[in-house]
């Protein structure tokens, strides 16, 4: 039996999982990210976890086939990583991993890593190629092809949140442009959504005892029948099916794949998505199904070692 660890490194916390070379989950845990002095210490940090638990297990290093890491940042062809949230320009996270363990390492973009989960063993199991969309405080997402991410010349493949959507949009995305789609999509956009159709209608509904309206309020409010969550809903489903519709005539994926917070909608967020999608697609990609992704917040750590098995 061999072994690989998957890591998800992220501003607060490190996740990390040991998997078989089958994909079965083993064992999780995680530690503190160290961002201080620039991060420098977190590569020491993550290498001394993985041992650690080796050692625990009675795991030698011909056990285990490496260690497979999504960063929040880039990682470039010579296993260097920039992560801005990190303090990370050029550090050689890959080398170093290897290095204190002995163990073969990989990495990449964690967004990738997440699609490669659901590609492996989460919602897109079983499909040769999906779009992962991540609905969160931000957009994200990850696109697959015969087990590979695409990630651009620039590194960009899978910035699905800055999919042009609104041209007439006046305030700017995090990322300098108007009118992308994480503007509209994210949870901080659902909220926005739901301010403004409240602010602008007198229309009863639920969401105005609300103390804080925020996605999981609106989307709550629109399962109950409350027409004017049922409305904001629909308008958050208008701006997602376009950009699912853009990627999907783009790289034509065999499945669409949702996750991030808002996913936990569930049915009724993809029920409104699909029909909306289907009215906007090109002809050949209108029965692409659009699917929930399953796992969760180890999409990360599995995406991670299915890179490395």
């Amino acid at each position: 039996m061999k072994y690989g660890f998957g890591v998800d490194l992220g501003g607060t916390t490190v996740k990390m999982g040991l998997f078989t070379q089958e994909g079965e989950l083993l064992d999780k845990w995680e530690i503190a990210t160290d961002t201080s002095e620039g991060g420098k210490n977190i590569p020491r940090d993550m290498a001394g976890s993985i041992l650690f638990r080796m050692e625990g297990r009675g795991l030698k290093k011909d056990d285990c086939l490496g260690i497979g890491i999504g960063v929040p940042g880039q990682v470039w062809d010579d296993g260097t990583a920039d992560a801005v949230n990190l303090g990370w320009k050029r550090v050689p996270v890959i080398g170093e991993l290897t290095r204190i363990t002995g163990l073969r390492a990989v990495g990449d973009n964690d967004a990738n890593m997440a699609a490669m989960g659901e590609y492996w063993q989460g919602g897109g199991k079983g499909y040769s190629s999906l779009v992962l969309v991540t609905l969160g405080t931000g957009v994200g997402g990850g696109i697959i092809f015969d087990g590979k991410c695409l990630r651009g010349a620039h590194r960009a493949g899978g910035e699905l949140g800055h999919i042009p959507v609104n041209p007439r949009e006046t305030r700017r995305c995090g990322c300098g442009n108007r009118g992308c789609l994480e503007q509209y999509a994210s949870a901080t956009g659902c909220a926005r959504l739901a301010r403004e159709a409240l602010a602008s209608s007198d229309a009863p509904s639920a969401l105005r005892s609300v103390e804080k309206v925020d996605a999981r309020a609106v989307w709550d409010a629109a399962k109950s029948g409350d027409a004017l969550a049922l409305e904001i809903a629909g308008r958050y489903c208008d701006y997602l099916a376009l950009g699912l519709a853009s990627v999907a005539a783009t790289v034509d994926p065999e499945a669409l794949v949702i996750g991030g917070g808002v996913s936990r909608a569930g049915g009724i967020l993809i029920e409104m998505t699909a029909r909306r999608y289907r009215e906007l697609a090109f002809n050949a990609c209108k029965d692409t199904p659009i699917l929930l992704a399953s796992l969760g917040n180890d999409a990360g750590i599995y995406g991670a070692a299915a890179a490395l098995l």
